[in-house]
C-alpha cells in the first residue's frame, strides 16, 4: 500500500519550443529540484522522472490488513504527502520570483492511496525500479484533471477518506480509461 504521487510540469512543450534548450533544461531541473526535495524530505521516494513528470510514492508502513485505510501508517503517509505539497507550493513561488525573467513554474499533482506493486522491471541490461498497477494509473489520471479543474493538487476519494485534515470536494469526474465517476478533492487553500 502506498500514496502514489504523479506530478506534471505545466506548459513544458510550449516552454521547450520558446526557450533556448539550455535555459529550458535549467528551468525544468529547478522544477524537479522543488518537487523531489519536498517529497524526499517528507519520507517519500522519487521513483522516476518521466519526461517532464515525477512519479513518487509515500510507502505505508506496517499495516497489511484489509482495514489499512484506517491504519496509523496510512494516516501518516497522507499527512506527509500533503505536507510535501505545501512545501512545493512555497518553493515554486520562491523560485519563480527569483527568476522573474522566466515564465513561472506551474504544475499539477495527483494523489491517490492504493495497492501497488513496486520493484525492478525491465531486462537485465536496463532495470528500473518503479511502481505499477491500477492505483498508479489512477494517480496519473487524477493529475490529468488538474489543468481542467484549475487546481494544482487533486486527491482521490480513497485518500480523502483516510486523511483527517480538511479537503474540499470538486465533484464527480470521469477519469480517462477508468470506469464510472470519481469524486476528487482539492486542498482548501487552493
Amino acid at each position: 500500500h502506498a500514496i502514489i504521487w504523479f506530478c506534471d510540469f505545466r506548459d513544458s512543450t510550449a516552454l521547450s519550443e520558446s526557450m533556448e534548450q539550455e535555459i529550458y533544461l535549467v528551468h525544468l531541473n529547478r522544477f524537479f529540484h522543488c518537487m523531489a526535495g519536498a517529497i524526499i524530505e517528507n519520507g517519500g521516494e522519487v521513483l522516476r522522472f518521466i519526461g517532464d513528470a515525477v512519479l513518487a510514492i509515500f510507502p505505508i508502513a506496517g499495516e497489511t490488513s484489509k482495514s489499512w485505510e484506517n491504519a496509523t501508517g496510512a494516516l501518516e503517509a497522507c499527512r506527509r504527502a500533503i505536507k510535501a505539497t505545501e512545501i512545493i507550493s512555497e518553493r515554486i513561488e520562491e523560485v519563480s520570483a527569483e527568476h522573474g525573467d522566466l515564465p513561472p513554474l506551474k504544475y499539477g499533482i495527483g494523489l491517490h492511496l492504493g495497492d501497488v506493486t513496486y520493484g525492478n522491471i525491465g531486462i537485465p541490461e536496463r532495470l528500473e525500479f518503479t511502481v505499477i498497477g491500477s492505483a498508479a494509473n489512477e494517480a496519473a489520471r487524477i493529475e490529468g484533471m488538474t489543468k481542467e479543474l484549475q487546481e494544482p493538487v487533486l486527491i482521490s476519494s480513497t485518500f480523502a477518506d483516510t486523511f483527517p485534515g480538511k479537503l474540499k470536494s470538486v465533484g464527480q469526474h470521469t477519469l480517462k480509461g477508468l470506469e464510472g465517476k470519481h469524486e476528487l478533492f482539492a486542498l482548501p487553500g487552493d
